[in-house]
């Protein structure tokens, strides 16, 4: 889109831009409310850490939340210059937080749990150093689009193998804000020439980045609830302040 202010990061490099104006508001934030738009998927994620430490869940839900703040983190520094450098802050631990939610889902089966961990460790280094040295813009997608499909038929798995009517919900909140952030984000990329002449934009990859954060939290706490369960840790969903859903759980007393 065209700038109206000029840049402080110089011309844009990235391989990707979204329907919205360029430093509209600041010459040091290049689409603003793509940029804004990442902060509930922080808040989100430190309440999930928050939870997670505060009952003592594994350490993999620590390193999975941490993830989602650091992913939000890296797509606000790329809105906010449009750098191609910044561009892999962005599209580099979104193959990372795949990788760990392939671990997640499919370590319970592991029978060598080294190996899983030390392969994909590796397979992602190796991404991230690929990725930076030659941009892979259709080997990103290529390979965001196969560790999403690892993950839905394990995710669907514990879906049918869950009789919680609640953590059932949680399940069917992920794939609803999915689907919903989805819409958005292809109504932005495939009809920019219209929305650009509307009075208004609708801002759909700002939208797309909010249904993310809420995906993103729903999707892990049903991991969380699902892994509680496997552990015999009676988890029940819980309300914060009566609206946020968390997983409770009830560790058995050591004798």
């Amino acid at each position: 889109m065209a700038e109206t202010i000029s840049s402080s990061w110089g011309p844009v490099t990235s391989t990707t831009e979204c329907c919205e104006q360029n430093y509209v508001y600041s010459s040091y934030i290049a689409e603003f409310y793509n940029t804004i738009s990442n902060i509930p998927t922080i808040i989100l994620a430190f309440v999930g850490l928050i939870n997670a430490l505060r009952q003592r869940f594994e350490k993999r839900f620590n390193v999975l939340h941490v993830s989602n703040m650091a992913l939000a983190i890296g797509s606000m520094l790329y809105h906010a210059t449009l750098q191609s450098v910044q561009q892999q802050s962005d599209e580099t631990p979104m193959v990372w937080e795949m990788l760990l939610y392939v671990y997640i889902l499919h370590s319970p089966d592991w029978h060598y749990r080294s190996t899983m961990p030390i392969f994909l460790f590796f397979y992602g280094a190796a991404f991230a150093a690929m990725h930076s040295v030659f941009q892979m813009a259709i080997g990103f997608k290529v390979h965001y689009i196969i560790l999403c499909l690892l993950c839905t038929p394990r995710m669907y798995k514990y879906y049918i193998y869950t009789e919680d009517v609640l953590a059932k919900w949680l399940a069917k909140l992920y794939v609803i804000t999915l689907v919903l952030g989805s819409l958005f984000w292809l109504g932005d990329r495939l009809f920019c020439k219209e929305i650009s002449r509307w009075p208004i934009n609708p801002q759909g990859h700002a939208f797309w980045h909010l249904f993310t954060g809420f995906k993103s939290y729903f999707g892990n706490t049903f991991l969380m609830f699902c892994r509680a369960q496997q552990h015999g840790w009676s988890p029940k969903v819980a309300l914060l302040m009566g609206v946020l859903p968390y997983v409770k759980i009830e560790k058995p007393k050591s004798h």
